[in-house]
Protein backbone atom coordinates (compact mmCIF):
# COMPACT_ATOMS: atom_id res chain seq x y z
CA UNK A 1 0.00 0.00 0.00
CA UNK A 2 1.41 3.36 -0.52
CA UNK A 3 2.19 5.60 2.90
CA UNK A 4 4.13 8.72 3.41
CA UNK A 5 6.43 8.04 6.15
CA UNK A 6 10.44 9.10 7.03
CA UNK A 7 13.56 7.37 8.72
CA UNK A 8 15.26 10.15 10.42
CA UNK A 9 13.97 13.27 12.04
CA UNK A 10 15.04 16.13 10.12
CA UNK A 11 14.15 19.41 8.85
CA UNK A 12 11.03 19.37 6.98
CA UNK A 13 12.94 21.67 4.25
CA UNK A 14 15.04 18.10 3.50
CA UNK A 15 13.49 16.12 0.56
CA UNK A 16 13.79 13.06 2.64
CA UNK A 17 11.52 14.10 6.03
CA UNK A 18 8.74 12.91 4.05
CA UNK A 19 8.92 10.33 2.07
CA UNK A 20 6.61 8.01 -0.54
CA UNK A 21 6.71 4.53 0.12
CA UNK A 22 5.24 1.77 -0.25
CA UNK A 23 4.16 -0.77 2.65
CA UNK A 24 2.87 -4.17 3.26
CA UNK A 25 -1.38 -3.99 4.47
CA UNK A 26 -1.66 -4.00 8.06
CA UNK A 27 -3.88 -6.62 9.54
CA UNK A 28 -6.79 -6.02 11.89
CA UNK A 29 -6.30 -7.56 15.37
CA UNK A 30 -9.44 -8.42 17.64
CA UNK A 31 -11.01 -5.33 18.45
CA UNK A 32 -9.74 -3.26 15.42
CA UNK A 33 -11.24 -1.81 12.35
CA UNK A 34 -9.21 -1.96 9.17
CA UNK A 35 -9.84 0.95 7.26
CA UNK A 36 -9.68 2.71 3.55
CA UNK A 37 -8.39 6.17 4.19
CA UNK A 38 -10.02 8.73 2.02
CA UNK A 39 -8.52 11.90 4.14
CA UNK A 40 -6.28 13.35 6.74
CA UNK A 41 -5.38 16.29 8.55
CA UNK A 42 -2.07 17.14 9.89
CA UNK A 43 -1.59 18.57 13.64
CA UNK A 44 1.10 20.27 15.84
CA UNK A 45 1.56 16.51 17.15
CA UNK A 46 2.76 15.48 13.37
CA UNK A 47 5.71 18.21 12.97
CA UNK A 48 6.85 17.58 16.70
CA UNK A 49 7.35 13.58 16.26
CA UNK A 50 8.53 14.14 12.92
CA UNK A 51 11.65 16.52 14.35
CA UNK A 52 12.28 14.52 17.60
CA UNK A 53 11.51 10.87 17.38
CA UNK A 54 13.96 8.64 14.68
CA UNK A 55 12.35 5.57 14.20
CA UNK A 56 14.34 2.39 15.34
CA UNK A 57 16.13 -0.48 13.43
CA UNK A 58 15.79 1.51 9.99
CA UNK A 59 12.25 1.34 9.86
CA UNK A 60 9.80 3.46 8.34
CA UNK A 61 7.54 5.87 10.83
CA UNK A 62 4.12 6.87 9.31
CA UNK A 63 2.72 9.88 11.07
CA UNK A 64 -0.90 10.94 11.14
CA UNK A 65 -3.25 11.04 13.70
CA UNK A 66 -6.37 12.25 11.89
CA UNK A 67 -8.21 10.54 9.76
CA UNK A 68 -11.95 9.68 7.66
CA UNK A 69 -12.14 6.88 5.35
CA UNK A 70 -14.41 3.43 5.10
CA UNK A 71 -14.07 0.13 7.10
CA UNK A 72 -12.84 -2.53 4.97
CA UNK A 73 -12.71 -5.23 7.31
CA UNK A 74 -13.06 -5.26 11.32
CA UNK A 75 -11.68 -8.00 14.14
CA UNK A 76 -13.09 -11.08 15.57
CA UNK A 77 -14.69 -9.25 18.68
CA UNK A 78 -15.84 -5.44 17.02
CA UNK A 79 -19.25 -4.81 18.11
CA UNK A 80 -19.57 -1.24 16.91
CA UNK A 81 -18.93 -0.94 13.38
CA UNK A 82 -19.01 -2.90 9.90
CA UNK A 83 -17.71 -2.91 6.75
CA UNK A 84 -18.95 -0.26 4.67
CA UNK A 85 -19.35 2.07 7.73
CA UNK A 86 -18.17 5.41 7.15
CA UNK A 87 -15.72 6.60 10.23
CA UNK A 88 -13.59 8.90 11.81
CA UNK A 89 -11.27 9.21 14.20
CA UNK A 90 -7.80 10.25 15.67
CA UNK A 91 -5.98 7.14 16.81
CA UNK A 92 -3.44 5.91 18.49
CA UNK A 93 0.83 7.83 18.95
CA UNK A 94 1.79 4.11 20.41
CA UNK A 95 0.90 2.53 16.99
CA UNK A 96 1.25 3.58 13.41
CA UNK A 97 -0.38 6.68 11.94
CA UNK A 98 -2.84 7.17 9.41
CA UNK A 99 -0.80 8.55 6.46
CA UNK A 100 -1.28 5.43 4.79
CA UNK A 101 -3.77 3.98 2.08
CA UNK A 102 -5.34 1.35 4.84
CA UNK A 103 -4.97 1.74 8.73
CA UNK A 104 -6.02 -0.17 11.67
CA UNK A 105 -7.28 1.05 15.04
CA UNK A 106 -9.29 0.74 18.16
CA UNK A 107 -13.11 0.45 17.50
CA UNK A 108 -13.83 2.12 20.80
CA UNK A 109 -11.50 5.80 19.96
CA UNK A 110 -13.74 5.67 16.61
CA UNK A 111 -16.86 7.21 15.97
CA UNK A 112 -19.35 7.30 12.53
CA UNK A 113 -18.62 10.01 10.36
CA UNK A 114 -21.01 12.92 10.52
CA UNK A 115 -23.68 12.39 7.58
CA UNK A 116 -23.49 15.64 6.37
CA UNK A 117 -19.82 16.17 5.72
CA UNK A 118 -17.53 14.59 2.88
CA UNK A 119 -14.22 13.10 4.07
CA UNK A 120 -12.57 15.99 4.00
CA UNK A 121 -14.20 18.00 6.42
CA UNK A 122 -14.73 15.17 8.73
CA UNK A 123 -10.75 14.67 8.88
CA UNK A 124 -10.30 17.84 10.35
CA UNK A 125 -12.21 17.01 13.08
CA UNK A 126 -11.06 13.99 15.51
CA UNK A 127 -8.49 15.10 17.54
CA UNK A 128 -9.12 18.81 18.01
CA UNK A 129 -13.03 17.99 19.08
CA UNK A 130 -11.73 15.06 21.31
CA UNK A 131 -9.05 17.32 23.21
CA UNK A 132 -11.23 20.67 23.26
CA UNK A 133 -14.36 18.48 24.34
CA UNK A 134 -11.96 16.34 27.12
CA UNK A 135 -10.29 20.32 28.08
CA UNK A 136 -13.67 21.61 28.79
CA UNK A 137 -16.22 19.35 30.12
CA UNK A 138 -13.51 16.72 31.88
CA UNK A 139 -10.47 18.74 32.80
CA UNK A 140 -12.11 22.58 33.20
CA UNK A 141 -15.56 20.52 34.56
CA UNK A 142 -17.27 23.30 33.24
CA UNK A 143 -21.23 22.11 32.95
CA UNK A 144 -22.82 21.29 29.82
CA UNK A 145 -25.66 23.70 30.46
CA UNK A 146 -26.96 27.46 29.36
CA UNK A 147 -27.63 28.78 32.60
CA UNK A 148 -25.74 31.86 33.29
CA UNK A 149 -23.12 31.48 36.15
CA UNK A 150 -21.13 34.47 35.73
CA UNK A 151 -18.34 32.13 34.19
CA UNK A 152 -15.52 32.88 31.43
CA UNK A 153 -13.16 31.66 29.39
CA UNK A 154 -10.11 33.02 28.22
CA UNK A 155 -8.87 30.77 25.28
CA UNK A 156 -5.09 31.79 24.07
CA UNK A 157 -4.43 30.50 20.19
CA UNK A 158 -8.21 30.50 19.51
CA UNK A 159 -7.52 30.65 15.69
CA UNK A 160 -5.48 26.58 16.01
CA UNK A 161 -6.98 23.69 15.30
CA UNK A 162 -8.23 22.85 18.95
CA UNK A 163 -9.07 26.58 19.81
CA UNK A 164 -11.29 26.67 16.77
CA UNK A 165 -13.30 23.94 17.57
CA UNK A 166 -12.88 24.60 21.11
CA UNK A 167 -14.54 28.63 20.81
CA UNK A 168 -17.28 26.64 19.13
CA UNK A 169 -18.30 24.03 22.13
CA UNK A 170 -18.65 26.77 24.49
CA UNK A 171 -20.18 29.09 22.58
CA UNK A 172 -23.06 26.87 21.58
CA UNK A 173 -23.05 24.26 24.82
CA UNK A 174 -21.81 26.57 27.84
CA UNK A 175 -22.70 29.75 29.06
CA UNK A 176 -19.51 31.20 29.61
CA UNK A 177 -18.58 34.59 27.91
CA UNK A 178 -15.83 32.99 25.64
CA UNK A 179 -12.99 35.26 24.55
CA UNK A 180 -10.21 34.06 22.51
CA UNK A 181 -6.84 35.52 21.32
CA UNK A 182 -5.75 36.10 17.86
CA UNK A 183 -2.86 38.34 16.58
CA UNK A 184 -3.50 39.11 12.95
CA UNK A 185 -6.77 40.30 11.32
CA UNK A 186 -7.64 37.33 9.63
CA UNK A 187 -7.61 35.10 12.46
CA UNK A 188 -9.58 37.79 14.80
CA UNK A 189 -12.06 37.52 12.34
CA UNK A 190 -12.02 33.80 11.97
CA UNK A 191 -12.64 33.51 15.94
CA UNK A 192 -15.14 36.19 16.01
CA UNK A 193 -17.01 34.27 13.33
CA UNK A 194 -16.77 30.86 15.41
CA UNK A 195 -18.98 32.84 18.30
CA UNK A 196 -16.60 33.97 20.29
CA UNK A 197 -17.71 36.83 22.16
CA UNK A 198 -14.66 39.14 22.40
CA UNK A 199 -11.14 38.53 20.67
CA UNK A 200 -8.17 40.18 21.81
CA UNK A 201 -4.25 40.51 20.55
CA UNK A 202 -2.12 37.78 22.14
CA UNK A 203 1.12 39.31 20.97
CA UNK A 204 0.33 42.44 23.85
CA UNK A 205 -0.09 41.43 27.23
CA UNK A 206 -2.93 39.23 28.10
CA UNK A 207 -4.02 41.34 31.22
CA UNK A 208 -3.78 44.63 29.81
CA UNK A 209 -6.08 43.64 26.88
CA UNK A 210 -8.73 42.04 29.11
CA UNK A 211 -9.10 45.50 31.02
CA UNK A 212 -9.24 47.47 27.99
CA UNK A 213 -12.17 44.69 26.96
CA UNK A 214 -13.95 45.42 30.05
CA UNK A 215 -13.39 41.87 31.51
CA UNK A 216 -10.32 42.08 33.73
CA UNK A 217 -10.45 38.19 35.42
CA UNK A 218 -11.81 35.15 33.89
CA UNK A 219 -12.40 32.32 35.49
CA UNK A 220 -11.38 29.63 33.22
CA UNK A 221 -8.28 29.22 30.91
CA UNK A 222 -7.45 27.27 27.87
CA UNK A 223 -3.79 27.71 27.27
CA UNK A 224 -3.39 26.06 24.36
CA UNK A 225 0.01 27.31 23.04
CA UNK A 226 2.92 29.59 24.69
CA UNK A 227 2.12 28.95 27.80
CA UNK A 228 5.41 29.28 29.14
CA UNK A 229 5.53 32.85 27.36
CA UNK A 230 2.08 33.97 28.90
CA UNK A 231 1.87 31.95 32.25
CA UNK A 232 2.48 35.39 34.77
CA UNK A 233 -0.16 37.09 32.57
CA UNK A 234 -2.58 34.12 32.97
CA UNK A 235 -1.87 34.02 36.52
CA UNK A 236 -3.13 37.84 36.77
CA UNK A 237 -6.34 37.43 34.72
CA UNK A 238 -7.48 34.54 36.14
CA UNK A 239 -9.75 34.72 39.53
CA UNK A 240 -9.66 33.38 42.68
CA UNK A 241 -10.08 29.76 42.85
CA UNK A 242 -9.58 29.57 38.58
CA UNK A 243 -8.60 27.11 36.30
CA UNK A 244 -5.44 26.82 34.14
CA UNK A 245 -5.28 24.14 31.63
CA UNK A 246 -3.33 23.53 28.87
CA UNK A 247 -2.16 21.52 25.74
CA UNK A 248 1.43 22.55 24.71
CA UNK A 249 4.96 21.86 26.25
CA UNK A 250 6.14 24.85 28.34
CA UNK A 251 9.80 23.80 29.20
CA UNK A 252 9.00 25.22 32.83
CA UNK A 253 6.14 26.72 35.02
CA UNK A 254 6.56 28.17 38.57
CA UNK A 255 3.45 26.31 39.84
CA UNK A 256 3.90 28.58 43.70
CA UNK A 257 2.65 31.26 41.21
CA UNK A 258 -0.84 29.82 41.26
CA UNK A 259 -0.79 29.18 45.43
CA UNK A 260 -1.85 32.66 46.70
CA UNK A 261 -5.14 32.45 44.35
CA UNK A 262 -5.67 28.93 45.14
CA UNK A 263 -5.75 28.48 41.09
CA UNK A 264 -5.72 24.79 39.95
CA UNK A 265 -3.57 23.48 36.74
CA UNK A 266 -4.87 20.62 34.28
CA UNK A 267 -2.86 19.12 31.64
CA UNK A 268 -5.14 17.88 28.78
CA UNK A 269 -3.96 14.97 26.01
CA UNK A 270 -6.11 13.24 24.65
CA UNK A 271 -3.73 10.19 24.02
CA UNK A 272 -3.85 9.43 27.24
CA UNK A 273 -6.73 7.08 27.07
CA UNK A 274 -5.80 5.14 23.78
CA UNK A 275 -1.43 5.34 25.03
CA UNK A 276 -2.84 3.36 28.99
CA UNK A 277 -6.38 1.12 27.68
CA UNK A 278 -8.06 2.92 30.80
CA UNK A 279 -11.68 1.68 31.59
CA UNK A 280 -13.47 4.85 29.74
CA UNK A 281 -11.60 4.05 26.71
CA UNK A 282 -14.95 3.79 25.35
CA UNK A 283 -16.05 7.43 25.77
CA UNK A 284 -14.09 8.89 22.58
CA UNK A 285 -16.35 6.81 20.66
CA UNK A 286 -19.32 8.25 22.60
CA UNK A 287 -17.71 11.54 22.68
CA UNK A 288 -16.85 11.56 18.51
CA UNK A 289 -20.39 10.39 17.89
CA UNK A 290 -21.80 12.88 19.43
CA UNK A 291 -19.54 15.44 18.12
CA UNK A 292 -20.86 14.41 14.62
CA UNK A 293 -24.77 15.09 15.93
CA UNK A 294 -23.99 18.56 16.49
CA UNK A 295 -22.23 18.55 13.04
CA UNK A 296 -25.05 16.95 11.38
CA UNK A 297 -28.02 19.45 13.96
CA UNK A 298 -25.78 22.83 12.34
CA UNK A 299 -24.61 23.41 16.17
CA UNK A 300 -20.84 23.06 15.51
CA UNK A 301 -19.17 23.39 12.07
CA UNK A 302 -16.12 21.73 10.96
CA UNK A 303 -13.18 23.71 11.43
CA UNK A 304 -11.03 23.19 7.48
CA UNK A 305 -8.63 25.98 7.30
CA UNK A 306 -6.88 24.83 3.88
CA UNK A 307 -7.46 22.01 1.35
CA UNK A 308 -3.44 21.11 -0.04
CA UNK A 309 -4.57 18.18 -2.58
CA UNK A 310 -3.56 14.46 -2.44
CA UNK A 311 -2.00 12.43 -0.06
CA UNK A 312 1.77 12.11 -0.73
CA UNK A 313 4.84 13.10 0.60
CA UNK A 314 5.36 16.55 -0.90
CA UNK A 315 1.98 18.00 -0.30
CA UNK A 316 2.38 16.81 3.22
CA UNK A 317 5.50 18.55 3.44
CA UNK A 318 4.09 21.60 2.67
CA UNK A 319 1.49 21.43 5.43
CA UNK A 320 4.39 20.44 7.68
CA UNK A 321 5.89 23.63 7.22
CA UNK A 322 2.92 25.44 7.48
CA UNK A 323 2.29 24.32 10.79
CA UNK A 324 5.90 25.05 11.67
CA UNK A 325 5.33 28.47 10.58
CA UNK A 326 2.93 29.39 13.26
CA UNK A 327 0.33 30.97 10.87
CA UNK A 328 -2.12 28.21 10.19
CA UNK A 329 -5.82 28.54 10.89
CA UNK A 330 -8.22 26.08 11.17
CA UNK A 331 -7.02 22.10 9.94
CA UNK A 332 -4.99 21.43 6.76
CA UNK A 333 -6.48 18.94 5.37
CA UNK A 334 -5.19 16.25 2.51
CA UNK A 335 -7.57 13.81 0.48
CA UNK A 336 -7.00 10.41 -1.51
CA UNK A 337 -3.98 8.96 -2.69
Amino acid sequence: MKAVAYYHALPITDPESLQDIELPEPVAGPRDLLVEVKAISVNPVDTKIRQNVSPEGGDAKVLGWDVAGVVKAVGSDVTLFKAGDKVYYAGSIARAGGNSELHVVDERIVGHMPKSLGFADAAALPLTAITAWELLFERLQVPESKTDQGQSLLIVGAAGGVGSILTQLARQLTALTVIGTASRAQTQRWVSDLGADLVIDHSQPLSEELKRAGHPQVTHVASLTETGQHFDELVEALAPQGKLALIDDPKALDILKLKRKSLSLHWEFMYTRSLFETADMLEQHNLLNRVAELIDAGTLRTTVGEHFGSINAANLRRAHERLESGTAKGKIVLEGF
